[in-house]
């Protein structure tokens, strides 16, 4: 796929990498993370976050594990934590029944964000960490080698393992899926039966082959799937 002069990619990408924080604390919680930003300030990183989960337990839990992480060096809450200004200033919805917004000061060295932008990855929507990884959403002006190319660097630079989970060509926003409106496990069903052509035809994937990967009843799939349909519909 080569993007039309004047477009460029939008790629998905699932990342692990060594000794960040984001992805130490998530790992073994219920509770999530929304990033929104990451600056270097006074030679550290300083990144917003918006702590999300079921319960206001899950969130409480998760807010403690980063205070007492090693990786973190402070942290500090903000208000209206529940609806979360987005990337273009538009009120974005929260994944889950509960959320608190944070501020978290942490090692440079340590944050994958630099490494990503400064080879033209520029974060589409906020950056989700859940379970011991990291999932972005970017928008990059290059070809497919390209891209393959500059992971492979960022990889290299960062001891990181990245996954390309998707790249379509980065039309106007009215061509974009809004996948923020749904819930994170929405989203996670919907993006792997997308990613595994469920939406194909014929169809390379049934739903009970989604349901086992995902270790979820073929019922409970096709009901995530339903509500995402129709959430994504309806726009």
């Amino acid at each position: 796929m080569t993007p039309r002069e004047g477009t460029g990619l939008r790629v998905t990408l699932d990342i692990w990498h060594p000794d960040c924080w984001t992805l130490v604390v998530t790992e073994d919680r219920e509770a999530g993370l929304l990033g929104h930003g990451v600056y270097t300030i006074d030679g550290s990183a300083t990144g917003r976050f918006t702590v999300y989960g079921e319960t206001d337990a899950e969130t409480e839990a998760l807010v403690e594990a980063i205070r007492a992480s090693s990786l973190t060096d402070s942290v500090w809450e903000t208000d209206g934590a529940h609806v979360t200004a987005g990337l273009h200033g538009v009120d974005e919805p929260v994944p889950g029944n509960a959320s608190r917004g944070i501020v978290v000061r942490y090692g440079i060295e340590n944050s994958i964000n630099d490494a990503l932008v400064s080879r033209g990855f520029i974060p589409d929507e906020p950056v989700r960490m859940h379970h011991g990884r990291e999932y972005w959403t970017v928008l990059v002006d290059a070809d497919r080698e390209t891209v393959a190319e500059r992971i492979a660097a960022v990889r290299e630079e960062m001891g990181a393992e990245i996954r390309i989970e998707d790249i379509a060509v980065a039309y106007s926003a009215t061509g974009v899926l809004p996948l923020g409106d749904l819930s994170e496990r929405q989203r996670e069903v919907f993006d792997l039966a997308r990613r595994r052509d469920y939406y194909t035809w014929p169809r390379d994937v049934s739903a009970a082959d989604l349901a086992v990967e995902l270790d979820i009843s073929k019922a409970t799939l096709l009901e995530h799937l339903r509500k995402a349909e129709a959430k994504l519909l309806g726009r």
